[in-house]
């Protein structure tokens, strides 16, 4: 079953746990942490992941797009992070460091941007809970989805199903009703939605229908036969 992960870059910061309790129904709500070097913003740390933890009880997926994330990605695990992702365009010892989350008690996931191949990384998925493809390039909300990622997003879900892992393929970027369909058909099976769900009359119902439509393209999908 598709997972729906409501990002709250997209929510109002003003009312973070109102927008927190507005998605209850999501299975994660994904938190975008921007250090301004990594990526060119700056966005939530630390003091809002570990309120944030308390506000809500729908675990959070912290996706850092940060420098030195093996120095600081264990520190969300500890403010209360579910599933922590680093990017492995920054990170120094990826493996270390996803065991490190996993030790800590969190999922560990590991971020592609747009032009970084997945094959480089076959050898280091079994050590990975999850991987995120980008399909924006990251650091603002509200890109347009990028279909050229759609043959990266084929190529993992073959590389997955080659080592008969469990290991969860999500994406971030430009998700909403109309490219749903398409990234679970091609193989992800956890999206990251923002303004389709925080934009929407209804951000529950948004989250219902994307769901929906996730479960739909998946379930007629030939990745999935006999998954």
């Amino acid at each position: 079953m598709a997972q729906i992960n409501p990002s709250i870059l997209s929510a109002d910061f003003a009312r973070l746990a109102e927008e927190a309790k507005a998605v209850e129904g999501a299975d994660w709500l994904h938190v975008d942490v921007m250090d301004n070097h990594f990526v060119p913003n700056l966005t939530l740390g630390v003091p809002i992941v570990e309120s944030l933890s308390r506000a809500t009880d729908t675990p959070l997926d912290c996706h850092l797009m940060i420098e030195d994330p093996d120095r600081w990605a264990p520190q969300y695990v500890e403010a209360g992070a579910g599933s922590v992702t680093f990017h492995v365009e920054a990170a120094a010892a990826p493996v270390r460091l996803a065991r490190e989350i996993r030790a800590k008690g969190a999922r560990a996931s590991m971020a592609l941007k747009p032009a970084t191949p997945i094959e480089p990384y076959e050898d280091l998925l079994p050590e990975l809970d999850m991987l995120l493809i980008m399909t924006v390039e990251p650091g603002f909300g509200g890109q347009a989805f990028l279909d050229i990622m759609l043959p990266k997003i084929r190529r993992t879900r073959e590389l997955i199903s080659k080592h008969g892992l469990e290991l969860w393929l999500q994406v971030d970027g430009g998700v909403s009703e109309s490219t749903i369909e398409r990234c679970a058909e091609a193989g992800a099976d956890v999206f990251v939605a923002g303004s389709a769900v925080y934009g929407a009359a209804d951000p529950a119902d948004a989250v219902r229908s994307l769901r929906a439509k996730a479960d739909s393209a998946t379930a007629s999908a030939a990745w999935a036969c006999g998954h």
